[in-house]
């Protein structure tokens, strides 16, 4: 289906085509690319809200900025299909986030326009410092930098970081506040509050106008009249507000708030701050989801909704035919429950995805003893840590892509001091559509080189319940890593039963070739020998669980027996679970012929979860094919 855009903005293939026209036809044309979102997401889904959220703000900076010359950051990039429809996108954007097609996130392969390719969270700040000090170095004063960033990602201490950077680095750099109180979830912490303080202090608001129109006068002065209007401005904004100004005490200009949905002001704004040098932060308040009603009311549904009738606002469910397995993450959710229930020291922790990984359910049954800790996973780490060494049994929950945020926290303050946090990674394997900014291929290389953490992986929803009742009783680090989206079982809420540690288990038995799974990859594999018992083939399958400490006592019996072995994993082939097999096996003296099935050491675009497992070769087909390779036979599919 062709989405036709409106009649201004099948004008515009670039930013160029932009800013031909004269600033009152702008209303129209962020109304225009409001809409072309709108029935773009509807027809083909993919992140809503935030996108609807900057429209005005993404139609200014392009009027306002020489993009690509001057450089443009976004954060995250949830909130970029304004900017990618207007940046010689349009008529490829229904390609957005389909196999092959335009990634959900600004990346610098694909556009001139994408200055710096994001997908995790409170990176635009440190990259555009970056960028801004370049252009210094260069002597190139003509450029501008601007790092959009939301309340939500500001809350990331990598953001505070670059903002103690830029505040001492004297370039021309623009950080633009989205604030919309809202990241995925709403935003919680003490800087919320304080942005809401500045946004609802009505003798602020009263007099910052007045402060404004000196400031944008200031290229008409001297150096010294500069310096006493940069003084006035910083003690009116002390006096005015309860405590001093935290971005103005980082030595950042402070401008706002200011209506981020007025279009024609913010070119005003942009316009004079262009002539306003050094770095400086320029505030304006939104609407996630603005101009769409429903998703204006429940952002958090809206933040990425799928498929949906624009009209009636109905979001398309999937269809199916009879009773569906439950998705991974709500296992998980249910299943805290009820250990928290069995156990009184058992807390939940996650950094700002209560509703994605399911910890909104714990948080429901038990608010006191459940902690969304903001957009923080370094701090999410070693909370947990510190509520570990006062006895508690924290289940930290984190995407496995984000995980990699806080490696040095695992490494330092939980496993050197051998403490019983049990890391839950969400989304293990490949994340689909998001690509690989989100892609969770990392985690059992990245954790099985850690001195005292258990890494392990649930084949389906009985296995999943059964480590996490294992890793509550266990007296030290522990991880357990599934994917996103649907498990296999629909009597999956069985008796807990503990898993002794290091177990795995054969799941068929088999002759001359053996397959070693991990994880929910493993039910490939089952569905891979079901298609070679039909050729006369019959590989065993064994379900290993564990990639640390490995099962050696299974692993003698597998290369006592079979001299043909085959290893299986939804994660990198460099250092994984097949790494481990095979340093295993050469340790203790065997010589088999292994065959490893992964992701390879390549960078993998998204796609739905089925065709990238079909791309690295690990699908069930991918694994039968293996084994008759293996078995020397050749095989041509009717």
């Amino acid at each position: 289906m062709q989405i036709e855009p409106g009649k201004l903005l099948a004008q515009i293939q670039n930013p160029q085509d932009l800013r031909k026209f004269d600033k009152d036809k702008l209303v129209q044309i962020c109304d225009e690319l409001r809409q072309f979102i709108i029935d773009h997401v509807s027809v083909y889904g993919g992140h809503f809200g935030a996108g609807l959220g900057v429209v005005e703000l993404t139609v200014a900076l392009h009027y306002v900025l020489k993009t690509p010359d001057d450089q443009l950051v976004w954060d995250v990039g949830h909130q970029a299909y304004g900017h990618k429809i207007l940046t010689g996108r349009r008529e490829i954007f229904h390609t957005n986030r389909v196999y092959k097609g335009l990634s959900g996130f600004p990346k610098i392969k694909e556009s001139e326009y994408d200055a710096f390719g994001v997908g995790h969270s409170s990176t635009s700040i440190s990259a555009a410092l970056g960028m801004a000090m370049a252009s210094k170095y260069k002597g190139e004063k003509h450029r501008q930098h601007v790092a959009v960033i939301g309340d939500g990602a500001l809350t990331g201490g990598m953001a505070f970081e670059a903002m103690n950077h830029a505040g001492v680095s004297d370039t021309n750099l623009l950080i633009i506040l989205n604030d919309n109180c809202m990241s995925i979830d709403p935003n919680v912490g003490a800087l919320k509050d304080y942005l809401t303080d500045i946004t609802t202090s009505h003798t602020y608001n009263k007099v910052k106008d007045e402060v404004w129109h000196l400031l944008g006068k200031i290229s008409k002065f001297g150096f010294s009249a500069q310096d006493v209007v940069s003084k006035v401005e910083g003690a009116i904004k002390s006096a005015l507000l309860k405590q001093s100004n935290l971005f103005e005490s980082l030595n950042l200009r402070y401008f706002g708030p200011i209506d981020g949905h007025d279009v024609n002001h913010l070119v005003e704004v942009l316009n004079d701050m262009k002539d306003i040098p050094g770095p400086k932060i320029l505030h304006c308040v939104t609407v996630k989801g603005k101009g769409y009603g429903p998703a204006e009311r429940d952002q958090t549904k809206w933040h990425a909704p799928g498929k949906f009738d624009k009209i009636t606002g109905e979001i398309a469910k999937k269809i199916t035919t009879g009773p569906q397995a439950p998705k991974y993450q709500d296992v998980f959710g249910h299943t805290l429950v009820e250990l928290a229930k069995k156990n009184e020291k058992i807390v939940g922790v996650t950094p700002a995805m209560p509703s994605g990984s399911s910890m909104n359910i714990m948080m429901k049954a038990f608010p006191d003893r459940s902690f969304d800790v903001g957009i923080a996973e370094q701090h999410a780490v070693t909370f947990s840590a510190g509520l570990a060494t006062q006895g508690l049994k924290p289940f930290c929950n984190i995407y496995s892509t984000f995980m990699q945020r806080a490696y040095d926290q695992v490494i330092h303050d939980v496993c050197l001091q051998d403490l019983p946090v049990v890391f839950c990674l969400d989304r293990a394997g490949f994340a689909g559509a998001d690509g690989p900014t989100h892609h969770g291929a990392y985690d059992l290389a990245f954790f099985r080189c850690l001195p005292n953490m258990v890494v392990s992986a649930p084949m389906n929803e009985e296995e999943l319940r059964n480590l996490m009742y294992s890793a509550s009783l266990y007296e030290g680090p522990y991880s357990i890593r599934y994917p996103r989206g649907q498990g296999v079982m629909l009597d999956w809420k069985k008796e807990l039963r503990a898993v002794p540690l290091g177990q795995g288990r054969i799941i068929k038995e088999g002759e001359e070739l053996a397959i070693l799974t991990i994880g929910h990859i493993g039910n490939y594999a089952k569905d891979a020998t079901g298609m070679l018992k039909a050729e006369g083939l019959n590989p065993a399958h064994y379900d290993m669980r564990f990639v640390k400490p490995l099962d050696g006592a299974l692993l003698h019996e597998i290369f006592g027996k079979f001299k043909k072995v085959i290893t299986v994993e939804d994660g990198c082939l460099m250092g994984g679970f097949g790494s481990a097999v095979l340093e295993w096996m050469v340790d203790h003296g065997y010589h088999s012929e292994v065959k490893r099935l992964g992701i390879p050491d390549e960078v993998i675009e998204h796609g739905e979860q089925i065709q990238l497992h079909r791309e690295c070769g690990f699908d069930p087909e991918g694994i039968a094919k293996a084994v008759r390779e293996m078995m020397g036979i050749t095989y041509a599919k009717r």
